[in-house]
């Protein structure tokens, strides 16, 4: 047996996926996650001293959940076990459970429970749980793509600590790339691969934070380019997109096609020209641009932009906000695309955007107005005999609801509504409201 266990290890040495083969060994490989396995953070502190307690990590894919679990089994001087929750049976926890409380029992001997995608597990398997974790006999540490607070069960969730593991930067990803091309013992390092930086910028780019997708389309690529005649793999932007099966557009996130691109996104909602709204939509959605990003962008504009002139333009724009981040991408692009036609076709009136900067600035650079006694909050009866409140005039006791009387110590005008959309309407409430 130990001659084929030998066998194997060597073959998925050898045969393993790239993506597995470069997983970190130590928490000083890992790259990215700094703010929960950098230095002096937490988790960090947690797993050099060997004393982690029930966790549950939740990001997207390829950011390092299961990486971190990889290292913590590399570390502890416990016992390691490993279920996938897609495949894994109460009976399997039970099994575990049992053999965790003899190795307590015998060896004095921890044992630590890794379930990755614990969000598949119904309430009946997560409790199945909670009285091993609850007594210590094992420590849990879940993975999960999706936000524990809505997937995993409360009083699993309350005994653990939650990490959120986020995406890999470009950089961070230019770095594993960098990484595979010259490591001899897991990587390609002993393969001449020449590659651009173009192609491991496209790669960084297009792989959405994810290091498992990069590592893949890298390897394809690898693996399927004929060496030339001096036996150098020629890797180039053109093999590049084909390993990651999309076009290289002139995008980068912190650059100027970033900035031009979302700039002709807003103005063309502003303009009102849905054509060229979806065509900006569909190019950053394209390039892997955060859909929150785009949605908040949104929610500003038909706000600054609309505003009262339709007030359910903002209604809308939140609502596909919120649905692009419960949904994700690609089907986020479907909800984006309905709020951005919205904003772009409705009437247009930045009145209200207008005014609160011309209040910001009054309030910046003249004295500050008091505010009028009788608008002034009066709870104790010495307040009252200062005469806070007196003489206040409550609206719903007028007919209409509405009253005169003095809300500011000055006349001031702020908020000017165009002769458009809703604002025609409240132009016209507000000049009857006058000869009353």
């Amino acid at each position: 047996m130990d001659l084929f266990d030998v066998n194997e290890k060597d073959y998925k040495a050898q045969n393993a996926p790239l993506a597995y083969r470069l997983a970190p060994r130590t928490i000083d490989e890992i790259v990215g996650q700094e703010e929960i396995i950098g230095p002096g953070k937490l988790l960090r502190r947690l797993i050099e001293a060997d004393k982690v307690s029930s966790v549950i990590l939740y990001g997207p894919p390829g950011t390092g959940k299961t990486t971190i679990a990889r290292v913590i089994a590399n570390s502890t001087k416990g016992h390691f076990e490993w279920l996938n929750a897609s495949i894994a049976k109460v009976e399997d926890i039970r099994r575990v459970s049992l053999e965790a409380k003899e190795r307590i029992k015998l060896h004095r001997t921890k044992t630590i429970l890794f379930l990755d995608e614990i969000h598949r597990f119904n309430k009946l398997q997560q409790d199945s749980l909670l009285p091993d974790v609850e007594e210590g006999n094992l420590i849990l540490i879940g993975a999960t793509t999706e936000n524990p607070f809505f997937y995993v069960n409360s009083a699993l969730v309350s005994r653990s600590n939650i990490f959120e593991v986020k995406p890999l930067t470009p950089d961070n990803l230019r770095t594993i790339i960098t990484k595979a091309l010259t490591d001899k013992e897991r990587g390609f390092g002993n393969r001449k691969v020449k590659i651009t930086d173009e192609a491991i910028n496209h790669l960084a780019r297009l792989s959405d934070g994810d290091a498992r997708r990069a590592l893949s389309a890298l390897e394809l690529g690898v693996l399927s380019t004929q060496p030339d005649k001096k036996g150098i793999i020629n890797f180039t932007l053109t093999v590049a997109e084909e390993s990651i099966q999309k076009k290289a557009l002139a995008y980068d996130k912190k650059g100027e096609g970033h900035y031009n691109t979302i700039s002709a996104f807003i103005k063309s909602m502003r303009g009102s020209d849905p054509d060229a709204v979806l065509y900006y939509l569909a190019k950053m959605i394209y390039a892997g641009e955060d859909p929150r990003f785009i949605a908040r962008r949104i929610v500003i504009c038909a706000s600054e932009d609309v505003g009262n002139a339709d007030p359910l333009a903002l209604v809308v724009a939140n609502s596909a906000m919120q649905v692009a981040e419960f949904v994700g991408l690609p089907e986020a692009r479907i909800p984006l695309a309905q709020a951005a036609v919205y904003v772009a076709t409705a009437p247009k009136s930045n009145a209200a955007y207008v005014g609160i900067n011309d209040a910001m600035k009054d309030v910046e650079a003249n004295p500050t107005l008091e505010v009028p006694k009788h608008l002034q909050n009066a709870v104790y009866e010495g307040e009252k005999a200062r005469g806070k409140g007196q003489g206040y005039k409550y609206a719903h006791d007028y007919e209409g609801g509405y009253v005169g009387q003095e809300y500011l110590p000055v006349t001031k005008k702020y908020y000017v509504p165009k002769d458009i959309g809703y604002e025609k309407k409240i132009i016209q409430r507000m000049n009857e409201l006058k000869h009353d």
